[in-house]
């Protein structure tokens, strides 16, 4: 199957999370989600926390119709988003990226558990997803890799309308397997 036929806004249910297509109404759950100023620190963009530069962000995370909204299910409160988007380096490819998770729901199992819903997904049509990290946000990529994800290169690519170094990381199917277990 190609990116083209991919369902890139799928609703995906966990124990802890639910996954669903963002909307345009979901502006002021994500603000709030992203106030905090440490969200942003390994991040690009590290005043994303202010309102005049967060709309921008989510207009064009809605205008990607691939983006998913993470609500928490106990509180069924916005926490966060994600999304899949086809990467510049491999446009027979997939990748997740784009991802943010409001500061309190750091150091648990929110960020795996979202990860798991979109890979489990993800890996239904394709062999490997991809995620590239900034050279600088040594968070993400810890969290990237103990899901087993590798650092295969870097390179200079534009992801959101501007060339940037990344990091890039691959992860294979089979590997998620093994570490996960056909499920995910």
């Amino acid at each position: 199957m190609s990116p083209a036929s991919f369902d890139s806004q799928p609703t995906l249910a966990g124990d802890s999370v639910l996954l669903r297509p963002l909307r345009r109404d979901d502006l002021v759950g994500l603000q709030e989600a992203a106030r905090n100023p440490d969200t942003w620190a390994g991040h690009p963009v590290k005043d994303r926390f202010k309102p005049e530069v967060f709309e921008p962000y989510f207009d064009f995370l809605l205008a990607s119709h691939s983006t998913l909204a993470v609500i928490d299910r106990a509180s069924g409160h916005l926490i966060g988003c994600s999304r899949y988007y086809v990467p510049p380096d491999h446009p027979d490819g997939i990748a997740i990226g784009f991802t943010f998770l409001d500061i309190r729901y750091w150091g648990g199992n929110t960020n795996l558990m979202l990860k798991r819903l979109m890979l489990g997904h993800a890996f239904a049509t394709f062999d490997a997803v991809w995620f590239h990290i900034d050279p600088t946000n040594i968070r993400s990529q810890k969290a990237t890799a103990k899901f087993g994800a590798r650092h295969i290169y870097d390179a200079d690519l534009d992801l959101s309308g501007k060339v940037a170094r990344w990091m890039c990381f691959r992860l294979a199917r089979s590997e998620w397997e093994l570490r996960f277990g056909q499920a995910g």
